[in-house]
């Protein structure tokens, strides 16, 4: 389970709406200045996150309370947010040159892959949409106080 801190905004008839900051470990990785992820980082701003979970310890609006994720609908979501566009794009573009046999294989390659990529983000809506649906994959309200450490803090420094 993937644990993390966050503040109550409102809690009514066993749901709670709960706003978590989004953290990196940017702070603590020595690639700073060359990195993307820490340069999207620096130009949008840490953003907040709102999100409804199922409220088991009836918990007040203000509260620090603790959630948590399971790995695996990590895993599944990176997975298919990744892979499906890619493979959609790749099968697109060698499936493409064979099916427009009469046309200039570069220009169907670019179409198919394109075809391809589009399809995909639809299949992964459709995937996402059920994953979300299914509560197996929902964040999870753990416990009230939010005692845990920073995933920053617990990164190993400079000797």
């Amino acid at each position: 389970m993937i644990e993390e801190s966050a503040i109550v905004v409102s809690a009514e008839a066993g749901i709670a709406e709960v706003e978590v900051m989004r953290r990196t470990s940017c702070g603590a990785c020595s690639s700073q200045a060359a990195c993307g992820v820490s340069l999207l980082d620096r130009l949008l701003g840490r953003r907040r996150q709102r999100l409804v979970v199922g409220d088991a310890l009836g918990v007040r609006a203000g509260e620090t309370v603790v959630i948590g994720l399971p790995e695996g609908a990590l895993v599944k979501a990176a997975l298919a947010a990744y892979l499906m566009p890619l493979l959609g794009l790749l099968a697109g573009a060698m499936a493409a040159p064979a099916m427009w046999a009469g046309a200039d294989a570069d220009l169907a390659a670019l179409a198919g892959g394109a075809l391809g990529f589009a399809g995909a983000l639809v299949l992964l809506r459709r995937y996402s949409r059920r994953l979300a649906a299914d509560p197996r994959y929902r964040a999870k309200l753990l416990r009230r106080g939010g005692d845990s450490i920073p995933v920053e803090l617990h990164l190993p420094g400079p000797r």
